[in-house]
């Protein structure tokens, strides 16, 4: 027997905090990895800047995903209880993955920059390594799995806001209004 489609926008709105670091961390995941594909395109100067870019957002990117898992596993909106089982699973199998990429993502950047002996940059502010270089080899495959992560991450990502829109135009349960601020949803 096929499960209705509930319109579960009213019901469960995510609190604000969820959706503001949401919103961030998917800002912050673009930025990222739009940087970290380009860098190596402009003049010496201006691939400085974009490193420097990258390893702040880095950082805060850290920071927001630290205070994210905090604030979902304490005070934070979970998912509807009127979520279709299939729904439940492919959502909450999508939210962990995309946490647990994340995480690792964060882990090997740091790892890399740190393994090839630099420091980080946040704001200019220079963080120095906490241990010594690591051997070429590993610094090199630290970089190379930097970068297939993340685009499991863009893949996974693209997926998550592909599934969102389809069910907000094709099922049309506005699932996509629970992650929206309330002044971007239509008056009732």
């Amino acid at each position: 027997m096929p499960y209705p489609v509930p319109d579960i926008t009213d019901t469960l709105h995510y609190d604000r905090p969820t959706i503001i670091l949401h919103w961030m961390a998917a800002f912050l995941v673009l930025f990222q990895f739009a940087v970290g594909e380009i860098w190596s395109w402009p003049a010496k100067l201006v691939h400085h800047l974009m490193v420097v870019a990258h390893l702040t957002a880095g950082i805060l990117l850290t920071a927001i995903m630290a205070f994210r898992i905090v604030w979902r596993l304490t005070k934070g909106r979970h998912l509807s209880d009127l979520l279709r089982p299939v729904d439940r699973v492919c959502a909450l199998g999508a939210e962990y993955t995309l946490y647990g990429l994340l995480l690792a993502e964060i882990l090997l950047g740091y790892l890399w920059r740190w393994g090839a002996g630099q420091t980080m940059s946040f704001f200019g502010l220079l963080i120095p390594s906490p241990f010594a270089r690591f051997p070429p080899n590993t610094v090199a495959w630290l970089q190379s799995l930097h970068d297939w992560n993340a685009w499991l991450i863009m893949g996974l990502a693209t997926g998550h806001g592909a599934a969102a829109l389809f069910h907000q135009f094709v099922l049309k349960d506005k699932v996509l209004g629970r992650m929206l601020p309330q002044r971007f949803l239509p008056r009732q």
